[in-house]
C-alpha cells in the first residue's frame, strides 16, 4: 500500500472489568470495556465517541450501560446555536468585574468540579498495564508496510457520508503551536445557520419586536389617526428607523460579546494560549512543571486526593500523553487537529488549564484544573463557556467542526447533571448511536437510569459488524483481513480468538473496525 498516512493501532482487553465507581463509591460498580491505544486518527477517535467511548490518555474505555452503576451518556453542545443562561451571563460578567476593576465577588464561590481523574476511570489509577503485550518492534508500521491493501477509498467515502454543517461567521484563527486568544477587544461575531425543525429561532430572520414596542407603536398610529394628523412617508421611515434601531439595542449579547472586555486599561490582564501537548511543544514542555502543580494543588484541594497520588508521572499518563495523531488538513484549523492544553494565564501566572482534543466534527473536554485559590471566579463555568466559543472560532475555517463533546452526563449522579446546563445539547442513545436532544430524554432517566433514549423502536445500529473476517488486525508488523489471519494460523486456530475480535467489532463499530488496526499477539 503506498499512502503512507498513519494507521490507528489498537490493543483490546476483552471482556469487562469492573472498578470501584467514583460517583456512588460501589466497589465493583463501575462496569466497562478497553483497549489501549498505541496510536490513534483523529478521524477514527470522532468515530469512537460517537459510539460511546472515551480516552484517558492512551486507555479509551466504553462504559457496559445496561450494567454498570451509574451509567455515562455521551453528551455534545450544539455550539452554533449555543446561548448563555441567566446564570452563565452573571458568572461572565463576575470575572469581568474582577478583570476590569478588581472587584472580587462576596459570594461563596459554586463551581462545577470536573470528574476526578479516579472517577474517569472508575476509581482505578490506571489499567492493567501488563495487558498491553505490544512492543515498539511490533508497532513501527506505516502504511508502506502493509502485505494487504487497505481500501482508503472505501475510508474517503466514509467521511464524506457524516452530515456537513452550514458554515458559519466567525473570527480567525491565528496559526501557530502556542495560540494566543487575547480577552481584550472586540467581540467575534455570532455564527449563523439555519436552524433544523426544533433546534430554536432562526437567527438569520428580522429579530421579534417585543409587544410593549407594537403596542405603542399602534397607540400612537390611532392617536394621530382620531387628530386627523397625517405623517408623511418620510416622518413615518424615521419614526421606524428609531424603533429599529431600540429593537437592535434591545437583542440579547451574543457569548462572545459577554467574553470580550472593553479596550483601555485593566486591573488584571487574562490571557488564553492554545498549546499543542502530544506531540509536546516547545512551550508546552517550557510550562510542563507549572502546570503539574497547578493541576497538583487542584487535585489535593478540589478532589481531596492523598498528597502520593497526583504525582507528575500520573498528570504525564492521564492528561499529557496522547494516542491522537497531529493532522494539517487543507480544510481543517489553522492550529490542526489533535490534543493540546489550553492555558489561563493571569497577570503572568497560570491560573488554569483546559485538556481538550481537536478533532473533525468537534472540541471534546478531556480536562479542567485550576489554582484552588481562584475558586471565587468559578473557573470550570468559565473555561467552558470558553470552549464553547473556541469552537464557534474554529468553525470558521473547519466548517464540519460545530459540536462541543463534554465528555459523560450522569444523571444518577445529581453532581453531574450540570453539564445538561449548556445548551441546547444532545446526548448519545446506547443502543442505536443516535443523537437525542437533552429534553426528550430527561423523562426516561427520571423513570430509569438506564435508558435507550431512542424512542423509534424501528431504529437500529446502522454501524453494526455483520462479518468479522473484514476486521483488519495487525499480525506480526503485517496488516490483514482477520481472515487472512485465521488462514495463516489454521494450525493454531482458537475459538475464543473470534469471540475477542466479535466484541471487539461490535463496540467499536463496522467503520472502525475496517480502518483501525487490531493486535493480534
Amino acid at each position: 500500500m503506498a499512502s503512507g498516512k498513519s494507521l490507528s493501532i489498537v490493543q483490546y482487553f476483552e471482556g469487562a472489568e469492573s472498578h470501584k465507581c467514583g460517583y456512588c463509591k460501589n466497589t465493583v460498580g463501575s462496569v466497562s470495556n478497553g483497549m489501549w491505544a498505541h496510536v490513534l486518527t483523529v478521524e477514527d477517535y470522532q468515530d469512537l465517541i460517537d459510539r460511546g467511548w472515551r480516552r484517558s490518555g492512551m486507555y479509551v474505555y466504553k462504559p457496559i450501560m445496561h450494567k454498570t452503576c451509574c451509567p455515562q451518556y455521551t453528551i455534545r453542545c450544539r455550539a452554533l446555536n449555543f446561548q448563555p443562561s441567566k446564570s452563565q451571563k452573571k458568572k461572565m460578567k463576575m470575572l469581568t468585574r474582577f478583570l476590569t476593576k478588581g472587584e472580587v465577588s462576596k459570594e461563596p464561590g459554586d463551581d462545577e468540579a470536573m470528574e476526578s481523574c479516579f472517577e474517569i476511570m472508575g476509581g482505578q489509577p490506571s489499567p492493567e498495564l501488563n495487558k498491553c503485550k505490544a512492543t515498539e518492534h511490533d508497532l513501527t508500521i506505516s502504511g508502506d508496510d502493509l502485505d494487504v491493501e487497505v481500501p482508503v477509498q472505501e475510508i474517503e467515502k466514509k467521511k464524506e457520508e457524516k452530515e456537513s454543517v452550514d458554515k458559519g461567521e466567525s473570527s480567525a484563527y491565528e496559526p501557530s503551536d502556542t495560540t494566543k486568544l487575547s480577552t481584550a477587544g472586540g467581540a467575534t461575531p455570532t455564527p449563523h445557520r439555519t436552524p433544523k425543525p426544533g433546534e430554536g429561532p432562526d437567527t438569520n430572520r428580522p429579530p421579534c419586536r417585543k409587544a410593549k414596542e407594537i403596542r405603542r407603536e399602534r397607540k400612537l398610529q390611532k392617536t394621530q389617526h382620531k387628530a386627523g394628523v397625517t405623517v408623511c412617508p418620510e416622518a413615518q421611515s424615521d419614526a421606524k428607523s428609531v424603533l429599529s434601531e431600540k429593537s437592535k439595542a434591545n437583542q440579547p449579547k451574543s457569548l462572545e460579546e459577554f467574553l470580550s472586555y472593553p479596550a483601555g486599561e485593566l486591573k488584571h490582564r487574562l490571557e488564553v494560549r492554545l498549546v499543542r501537548s502530544s506531540p509536546a511543544s516547545p512551550e508546552f514542555t517550557a510550562t510542563f512543571q507549572e502546570s503539574y502543580q497547578v493541576y497538583r494543588q487542584y487535585q489535593l484541594t478540589i478532589h481531596k486526593d492523598p498528597p502520593d497520588k497526583p504525582s507528575s508521572k500520573q498528570f504525564q499518563r492521564f492528561l499529557c500523553n496522547s494516542p491522537l495523531q497531529e493532522e494539517y488538513p487543507p480544510d481543517g484549523p489553522d492550529c490542526g487537529y489533535g490534543s493540546f492544553h489550553q492555558q489561563y494565564w493571569l497577570d503572568g501566572k497560570l491560573l488554569a488549564v483546559g485538556v481538550i482534543d481537536i478533532l473533525p466534527y468537534c472540541v471534546s473536554s478531556v480536562y479542567f484544573y485550576y489554582d484552588p485559590d481562584y475558586s471565587f471566579l468559578s473557573l470550570g463555568v468559565y473555561s467552558a463557556l470558553r470552549e464553547i466559543a473556541f469552537t464557534r472560532e474554529l468553525h470558521e475555517k473547519a466548517a464540519n467542526l460545530s459540536y462541543y463533546y463534554m465528555g459523560f452526563f450522569i444523571y444518577s449522579c445529581p453532581k453531574m447533571r450540570y453539564k445538561g446546563q449548556y445548551k441546547p445539547s444532545d446526548l448519545l442513545c446506547p443502543e442505536t448511536y443516535a443523537w437525542i436532544p437533552i429534553e426528550q430524554c430527561r423523562p426516561k432517566l427520571e423513570h430509569s437510569k438506564y435508558s435507550r433514549l431512542n424512542s423509534d423502536q424501528n431504529t437500529v445500529d446502522e454501524n453494526a459488524v455483520s462479518d468479522i473476517n473484514n476486521v483488519h488486525v495487525l499480525y506480526k508488523n503485517r496488516a490483514m483481513l482477520y481472515s487472512m489471519y485465521t488462514y495463516r494460523r489454521l494450525a493454531f486456530r482458537d475459538s475464543d480468538e473470534d469471540e475477542l475480535v466479535k466484541e471487539y467489532a461490535g463496540l467499536v463499530g463496522k467503520t472502525c473496525a475496517q480502518k483501525m488496526l487490531l493486535y493480534m499477539r
